[in-house]
């Protein structure tokens, strides 16, 4: 074989794989690597976070949830025995005396002026202190002559709790009588467990004509 024919062999075999496109082996064209996904430009959801979140919500809304239904039961005053409940619509501001019909009164016409919340050792004008009860005060009266240790207990719980009042009052016929608007209760004690009940049952409970409204700023004397 001539050196001419031997040069011309390798070349047209090379030249034949290069015009094809494929290697000379005959197998397939290499794949592109696929892109590398960029951090620092692709948005992920951030699954976790919202899973975290989500559940953060949904203990809220369960405790919110539990502690408005033990506020309404805590609260069910209804339940309590000797409990007088009375529709009271007018609620007129006079400068006058009112004759109520409840001893002590539980609502009606009132002074312009309402009665500030606290401890009272004398007796309190009715018309100020009705007004106060329009407001959502509790007004915890007393037989002058209760003992003298349960008056301290009665001031204690006065003290302790806002939009509550204590003062005696001549002519009651129980020890004690605790009024709220539209509500009233008379016990034997201090130490009825009615009384915290009541308490926590109307202290601006839902009989309040008028929600929000100040138990401090008006009449500070009796």
């Amino acid at each position: 074989m001539s050196n001419k024919a031997r040069s011309r062999t390798p070349g047209n075999a090379s030249g034949k794989a290069r015009g094809s496109g494929r290697p000379a082996g005959g197998g397939s064209a290499p794949r592109k690597p696929a892109p590398r996904k960029n951090a620092l430009t692709e948005r992920q959801t951030p699954w976790g976070a919202i899973a975290f979140f989500t559940v953060i919500g949904l203990v809220a809304a369960v405790a919110i949830g539990f502690a408005f239904l033990q506020a309404r039961s805590s609260g069910d005053g209804a339940k309590i025995a000797g409990l007088v409940s009375k529709e009271e619509t007018n609620r007129d501001h006079v400068q006058t005396s009112v004759k109520y019909d409840t001893t002590p009164p539980i609502g009606g016409a009132h002074d312009p002026l309402w009665q500030n919340c606290g401890v009272y050792t004398a007796a309190l004008r009715n018309e100020n202190a009705v007004h106060a009860l329009e407001h959502g005060a509790v007004w915890i009266t007393y037989r002058p002559d209760l003992p003298t240790d349960q008056v301290v207990k009665l001031s204690a719980k006065v003290g302790a709790t806002p939009y509550t009042l204590l003062s005696p009052y001549p002519g009651l016929d129980a020890p004690l009588v605790l009024s709220a608007w539209g509500k009233q209760l008379k016990v034997q004690s201090a130490d009825d467990g009615r009384v915290d009940a009541f308490l926590k049952a109307f202290v601006r409970g839902p009989q309040t004509p008028e929600p929000g409204a100040a138990c401090t700023g008006g009449k500070a004397t009796p």
